[in-house]
């Protein structure tokens, strides 16, 4: 019997070595908190209610993802790049998100940047434990797991990895792909990115470049954010990060074959599934704030599964950091609108975004008019 109960002894060591960590928030790793053989169900730290009531049912046509052909913005003729900016309006009204396909950026490329977050998050913890650090919303490179131990309620089933990328790169030597990879994915999501803004910028009736210009995106703030889902035994008791939406202009994202991001969309919440090689793309709160409301900020989420590691690349692009953002005057003029937001600084916007008092909140809620 000695063995057996030798094995009872380690394994109850184990659960309280994870619980007295989930006590005192030294949790650094929600990969190695997984791998733990003493995890048999979520901790209570981690206790999050999915209500599968609210989730859409995919083959409904009204949840039907709009699909973006990039290629007809970029080299169609002038014809399908109008029909392109025409259905742009609906989309950004109605859903604030959708999937470009035919963008230009390799899918060897998007698999190698993917690659290596995987080999970076593959890393000893001590040696990810060097880029740890607080909160400033500018620092050039971040680590962590929840977005604030101090304040969050319910801490995230998630790891995360953050570089700061434009208007200066910031290299980064672990793995060592990691630097060469991140510099190109990010120089060619951008173009991406900036093709995206152009033909928003027309579908609100102004100049291609009236969002560039005035966003001062030539020193636009861009990030690359990587996020690793490991398994979870109870997905349906745990988030990866809660409902959200970004604080810049646009974001790209990318993943690898596991499925997680959901979408709000008419009260529902939508599973994206989408082509390996597409980018998702969700409007953020400065461009609901440029278009006076006109167009959404769209509203996500990221679930977790009991299958398989999931990771995720999201590349937020934002206005220059002195940027004041406020509802563009042609747009409020011609459709006879008093500004619904107050102008901001952007970032004051994201430090905003990462005070408690939005903890779980809209931050666009705090600046209206």
């Amino acid at each position: 019997m000695s063995p057996t109960l030798f094995c009872h002894h380690s394994l109850s060591d184990k659960m309280a070595a994870v619980a007295r960590a989930l006590e005192t928030s030294n949790v650094t790793s929600i990969k190695s908190l997984a791998e733990s053989p003493a995890l048999s169900s979520v901790p209570s730290a981690y206790a999050f209610n999915i209500n599968p009531n609210d989730e859409a049912d995919p083959n409904d046509p009204e949840f039907a993802i709009p699909i973006v052909d990039m290629s007809l913005l970029t080299s169609g003729s002038p014809d399908q790049r109008t029909q392109i900016v025409h259905d742009l309006v609906k989309i950004c009204e109605e859903w604030g998100f959708f999937i470009a396909i035919n963008h230009g950026v390799p899918e060897s490329l998007m698999k190698g940047m993917i690659e290596a977050y995987h080999g970076f998050f593959s890393l000893p913890d001590e040696e990810k434990e060097e880029f740890k650090s607080g909160n400033d919303v500018l620092e050039m490179f971040k680590y962590g797991t929840s977005y604030n131990l101090a304040l969050d309620k319910v801490l995230l089933w998630r790891d995360f990895f953050k570089v700061r990328t434009h208007p200066e790169f910031h290299s980064h030597y672990k793995p060592a792909s990691f630097s060469e990879i991140s510099l190109e994915f990010s120089k060619r999501s951008r173009e991406v990115a900036l093709e995206i803004t152009r033909a928003i910028s027309e579908s609100l009736g102004l100049e291609p470049d009236y969002i560039y210009n005035t966003m001062n995106m030539d020193r636009g703030l861009q990030m690359l954010a990587g996020n690793y889902y490991p398994p979870c035994p109870q997905p349906e008791n745990a988030i990866g990060i809660p409902h959200h939406t970004d604080p810049g202009l646009v974001t790209l994202v990318i993943q690898n074959e596991m499925n997680g991001l959901q979408v709000e969309h008419n009260g529902k919440w939508l599973t994206v599934n989408g082509p390996p090689n597409g980018f998702f793309v969700n409007l953020a709160d400065q461009m609901q704030i440029l278009t006076n409301g006109k167009y959404k900020s769209v509203m996500h989420r990221a679930t977790v599964n009991n299958k398989a590691t999931r990771i995720s690349i999201a590349i937020p692009h934002g206005p220059s950091i002195d940027t004041i953002i406020a509802p563009a005057p042609e747009l409020c003029e011609r459709e006879g609108q008093a500004p619904k937001y107050l102008a901001m600084n952007y970032k004051e916007y994201m430090q905003l975004v990462q005070s408690g008092k939005n903890y779980m909140k809209l931050t666009l809620d705090h600046i209206r008019a």
